[in-house]
């Protein structure tokens, strides 16, 4: 199977290019980048073709693609993707308005291709434990969740409304909620948030707190922010306390990890050894096409987590709850 990157804009897209080079069967076939240096580099690190237009990618004889550009860029590279014929995993978050990811789920449907989104802490090992323990009823009915994504500003493209629509609460919102989710079976039907940007001085906001309740009753707090200063020893968190009726499990994503003490580069850092569900998620979306099953996750559930960030951006603006 080939498959082609689109854009390496997105760090996560060179995770998803070691992966690609891990799995049996599996070429990478090309990098596409408009930006000619970044591409250049992303390229002869991976060893494979360098394309300046992802069109000319897209007329390769390639299987599918993974989109890892600038986050407004998405719908425009999905929709040709698709019209092209090639399966689409596409980074978080899946659009930068619920329009846009319509036509994206609807032009992967129109053109018969499979449109993953990109949430591979569903791979997590301590992650699909907490959901095995829900499923079973472990922890009887939930009743609340509370939840962090904290991480260090990304800058660059991030941090330009244009290009990224939104902050740190559209950037890390969507992994934790599509989560909680996931554990539930529920959609959450209303939001209350409050987002502000304290930590950089840039365009967009920094941080946030967002409630939000359920329709099957739950309710849940969220912490998204670009909070850890440069010098902290990780680049952010996924946590998780879930209360339920018979129990209560803390969950801690990143939990395996050893401290590094490095008088070479003059500071500590948290180094991760546990299970790449990068690496699951890759191979997630690569077997959905040879099995010709549905992706494990959908456009729509792109679309759901990523209309819940956007939902808080409304609910900050008018300072009141908003119905989803």
């Amino acid at each position: 199977m080939k498959v082609g990157i689109l854009s390496v804009a997105h760090m996560h897209g060179y995770s998803y290019a070691h992966c690609l080079n891990e799995i049996d069967g599996v070429e990478l076939y090309g990098i596409a980048d408009d930006n000619e240096a970044r591409g250049k580099k992303a390229s002869n690190q991976f060893q494979t073709k360098y394309f300046k237009d992802y069109h000319d990618l897209l007329k390769e004889e390639i299987d599918a693609v993974i989109i890892c550009s600038e986050n407004s860029r998405h719908k425009e590279m999905t929709i040709a993707a698709a019209e092209a014929g090639k399966h689409i995993l596409c980074e978080k978050p899946l659009a930068t308005s619920v329009e846009d990811a319509w036509e994206m789920i609807e032009a992967c449907k129109k053109h018969n291709v499979k449109l993953q989104t990109a949430f591979p802490v569903r791979f997590n090992p301590p992650v699909q434990r907490v959901k095995q323990m829900i499923d079973k009823g472990e922890l009887g009915r939930i009743v609340s969740i509370r939840g962090t994504n904290r991480g260090q500003n990304p800058g660059g493209w991030f941090v330009d409304p244009e290009l990224s629509g939104g902050g740190a609460v559209l950037d890390h919102t969507v992994h934790v909620v599509d989560l909680m989710r996931w554990f539930m079976n529920s959609e959450v039907k209303e939001v209350y948030a409050e987002i502000d940007t304290v930590f950089n001085d840039i365009p967009t906001d920094d941080c946030g707190l967002l409630m939000l309740e359920f329709d099957n009753g739950v309710f849940a707090s969220h912490d998204p922010s670009w909070s850890r200063c440069k010098t902290y020893p990780t680049w952010g968190d996924v946590t998780m306390e879930i209360i339920g009726t018979n129990g209560v499990v803390q969950l801690d994503a990143f939990k395996q990890h050893v401290m590094v003490y490095s008088d070479e580069d003059q500071k500590t850092s948290q180094e991760f050894w546990g299970y790449s569900h990068d690496l699951g998620l890759v191979e997630d979306f690569i077997s959905c096409i040879k099995e010709d099953r549905e992706p494990s996750i959908t456009g729509y559930d792109g679309l759901k987590a990523m209309e819940v960030a956007l939902t808080a951006y409304q609910s900050a603006s008018f300072k009141k709850p908003i119905k989803l």
